[in-house]
């Protein structure tokens, strides 16, 4: 492992780029930072709100999950979250064109409900992306999350699994785009449904709060991040509290466990030769982290 590099403001988010460079959000920062295979670092765009989940679209589009900002308390060398900004509007999904910094909002709101905190995303492959819904934390009360799916032309959102109420945060989809899965926040739970439409999924029936399947309950006190998918089909989950990047079998089976040098490894990407190179955000430390991966990563279809 080398530290690419540091001095990031609550860094996640990173996307491998072609040119070799790593996109990334610095929620904090309010900003779009990218970070050159030297460490250097500049900005592509400045984002009003919680620039957070960041991915690669078609035409070189950067589709950015803003959860509408955060509160931010720092405090032993640890920078975190601690719940809503003061001036939080809405979440929102917007693109972000690298070239000109040039920001379009593409939705707010789904069945007139309004987005609470976009996190996470990643494209199906064919017309469209998932997301995931953290939902906002407040002194007293909070947000239940959930699972969504949108066209990537902003004609289209579906609420596809509601309430997950340890908020919705890794979202991934299977190499054979026929699973997504999510990363239950609070809970340290993985879930999976089978995909059997643009935005629509197979429920489980009750007892699951949402029509999920559990596939891992993580052991201890661990809170999950963001996650990432490996060609394998295994699920790459950042981990924290334990400070760890976990690899989960599509079965449920821990088969992996990485030490990361922070108590907030909030998000892990893949690329380079072979897709065996991960990066991955440090983000209490304000760093970014590279280092060979045991298996490759799945190859994105816009990366």
């Amino acid at each position: 492992m080398k530290i690419l590099a540091d001095g990031l403001r609550f860094p996640e988010g990173p996307v491998a780029m072609p040119d070799g460079s790593v996109a990334l959000v610095e929620i904090e920062a309010r900003r779009i930072t990218r970070v050159a295979p030297d460490g250097g670092t500049s900005t592509i765009a400045a984002v009003p709100g919680g620039p957070n989940g960041l991915a690669l679209g078609a035409d070189g589009l950067l589709f950015l999950c803003n959860n509408g900002g955060f509160a931010f308390t720092e405090e032993g060398g640890y920078l975190r979250p601690c719940g809503q900004a003061a001036d939080y509007e809405t979440g929102r999904i917007e693109t972000v064109d690298p070239r000109t910094g040039a920001i379009r909002r593409l939705y707010d709101r789904v069945d007139g409900h309004p987005l609470k905190g976009p996190n996470d995303l990643m494209f199906d492959g064919q017309e469209g992306f998932w997301f995931s819904d953290l939902g906002k934390s407040r002194a007293r009360d909070r947000d239940h999350g959930g699972l969504y799916w949108a066209a990537a032309d902003g004609s289209r959102i579906v609420e596809a699994a509601h309430p997950i109420p340890g908020g919705g945060n890794g979202v991934g989809v299977s190499p054979d785009g026929r699973v997504v899965y999510v990363a239950e926040t609070e809970t340290g739970r993985l879930w999976a449904w089978d995909v059997t439409g643009s935005g629509t999924v197979r429920k489980a029936p009750w007892p699951s709060p949402h029509g999920g399947r559990l596939v891992c309950q993580f052991p201890g006190y661990r809170r999950l991040d963001s996650l990432a998918i490996a060609a394998s089909g295994n699920i790459v989950v950042a981990t924290l509290v334990a400070g760890e990047i976990t690899t989960v079998s599509p079965e449920g089976r821990i088969v992996d466990v990485v030490a990361m040098p922070d108590p907030m490894p909030t998000n892990i990407c893949f690329g380079g030769p072979g897709m065996t190179t991960a990066w991955v955000t440090l983000s209490a430390t304000g760093r970014l982290a590279e280092l060979p991966w045991r298996e490759p990563g799945l190859r994105l279809p816009f990366g």
